[in-house]
């Protein structure tokens, strides 16, 4: 599919994997939405620099959490673009919280955000268009098992059946599918030696960056003859160890 003069809503798409998301696909003559929680200031300035390029942008603020407010959201898109073609469901949270630490709180907030609030959206562009694209952010980890994290793995690997299921019910007006990046950015606070401390080896030996995160995004986009697939960008780490 021809991305140029198409509509996209990217959520959490003022900083970092998200930014790199607009970025790519404004590069591409996408129309972007941008919604932003709190990230004010890093929104309007993405959408500044994409106006001066001559691609039509947007930024929404949303605190999402129940399906009114994603609702809210898609309405929004809708009245300031028309119409909404493709849905890149990027925000996310992520705290380590072992299955002892784990609170009834702590659980349903990551379930809220990044679960839910996914599956929110998704009903939401369904209602309003008649045919689009989804694209899901999970996480490599998906495919195994991590201890130390356990909210955020349970609602990571419910996103990502629901990517599956959502595929097969809304099919074929919509493909949903999934990009599943490894290690990219180190966490808010913490330099790049954790990063890389995180990825450990990978079979490519390479650097895991935002853009690529973002191009495999782009592939899903344009792909018409995809849906319910996760695409790894991981560098082959889920593979296994390597030596080095």
């Amino acid at each position: 599919m021809e991305l140029n003069g198409k509509c996209v809503l990217v959520t959490g798409g003022a900083v970092r994997i998200g930014r790199a998301i607009c970025e790519a696909l404004a590069a591409r003559g996408c129309t972007v939405v941008v919604h932003y929680r709190t990230s004010e200031h890093e929104a309007f300035a993405l959408v500044d620099s994409f106006r001066v390029s001559g691609v039509e942008a947007f930024a929404v603020q949303a605190a999402l959490g129940d399906a009114a407010s994603c609702t809210a959201l898609m309405d929004a898109c809708v009245a300031l673009v028309g119409g909404v073609d493709f849905l890149v469901n990027n925000a996310s949270v992520f705290h380590r919280d072992s299955l002892l630490e784990t609170t009834e709180a702590k659980l349903l907030l990551e379930l809220q955000v990044n679960a839910f609030v996914p599956l929110f959206l998704t009903q939401a562009l369904a209602r309003v268009v008649s045919s689009g694209k989804i694209v899901n952010l999970l996480d490599r980890r998906v495919e195994g098992l991590e201890c130390g994290a356990l909210p955020y793995m349970l609602s990571k690997k419910m996103l990502a059946d629901f990517t599956q299921l959502a595929a097969l019910e809304l099919a074929p007006e919509f493909t949903v599918n999934a990009v599943a990046p490894g290690p990219v950015l180190p966490p808010p606070g913490e330099g790049p030696a954790r990063t890389r401390d995180l990825a450990g080896a990978t079979p490519l030996g390479v650097g895991l960056t935002p853009d690529a995160v973002a191009q495999a995004v782009v592939y899903l986009l344009e792909a018409d003859a995809v849906t319910g697939q996760t695409l790894f960008v991981d560098g082959g780490q889920r593979l296994g160890k390597t030596e080095g």
